[in-house]
């Protein structure tokens, strides 16, 4: 079994999103529930696309799909707290990108969690992967 990974520090992310806790998103141990991260991950990025104009969800003829995600937990999250969502750009392909999200508590230094998800884009109507757009193109390499 490899090494337990360590919290990433803030100064390694380009781009950062703030996300509100719910009362919801609190599980019977009074924390985050694990599952909420994933979603926060999606949430960060797929935002931060939409707003910079790369990804149109409605219209647009290409989509990601994920095809790989990832999680470690260093410490706890919990309602109500405002949660800042870093994201980096650690690999892009012709098709492929390889996102890296921390999850920082307002103010924190250090990730209270960290992961990846894998975004394969396709074309809407034949979900056959396609070149990445020049857009989105733009924000993956703003995110290197």
């Amino acid at each position: 079994m490899s090494a337990r990974p360590t919290p990433h520090s803030r100064s390694g992310y380009r781009s950062f999103r703030n996300i509100q806790t719910r009362w919801a998103d609190n599980d019977m141990y009074g924390h985050v529930n694990n599952v909420v991260y994933y979603a926060w991950f999606d949430t960060a990025v797929n935002s931060l696309l939409i707003e910079r104009g790369a990804l149109d969800i409605h219209e647009g003829t290409t989509i990601g799909f994920v095809v790989e995600t990832q999680c470690n937990y260093f410490a706890p999250l919990a309602f109500p707290q405002t949660i800042e969502a870093g994201i980096r750009v650690a690999h892009a392909g012709s098709s492929s990108v390889r996102y890296e999200i921390a999850l920082f508590a307002q103010g924190a230094e250090t990730a209270a969690a960290q992961g990846h998800f894998v975004h394969v884009y396709v074309d809407r109507a034949t979900q056959r992967p396609v070149k990445l757009p020049p857009a989105l193109q733009a924000v993956i390499d703003s995110l290197k």
